[in-house]
């Protein structure tokens, strides 16, 4: 089997800019997305995360580092693009993971509101 890196997209929403909401809710989209696709942290390259400019109260990073064994995993936080009607108070994560499994095979997770991003996605989860 050949390792390849690949990329696995995951979003959530908030309801609230608050420190409590933007850690617990990037949490719980990791564990999603580790949890589906069987993720261990010593594969993962680096982790891109994304907020909107409406989130301010934290980095999404640092529940990130809190959990026990990826406190090494390279990661890099910014702010979204602001487009017009796009979705507000959103957290997206882009992992790139080496893996052998296939493009077909990788399982992106959208919770809350983000759902609306890929509805074509949703009833795959």
């Amino acid at each position: 089997m050949v390792t390849v890196m690949r990329g696995i997209r995951g979003a959530t929403t908030v309801e609230q800019n608050s420190e409590e909401q933007i850690l617990l809710a990037t949490s719980e989209l990791l564990q999603a997305l580790s949890d589906r696709n069987g993720l261990k942290a010593d594969e993962i390259a680096s982790i891109f995360i994304t907020v909107t400019t409406d989130l301010d109260a934290t980095f999404p990073a640092r529940a990130i580092r809190y959990i026990e064994g990826w406190d090494l995993v390279p990661l890099m936080c910014s702010q979204e693009m602001v487009v017009p009607g796009s979705l507000p108070k959103c957290i997206r994560l882009m992992i790139h993971v080496n893996t052998t499994k296939s493009q077909a095979e990788i399982q992106h997770v959208y919770l809350r509101e983000a759902v609306r991003l890929r509805p074509d996605l949703v009833d795959l989860q």
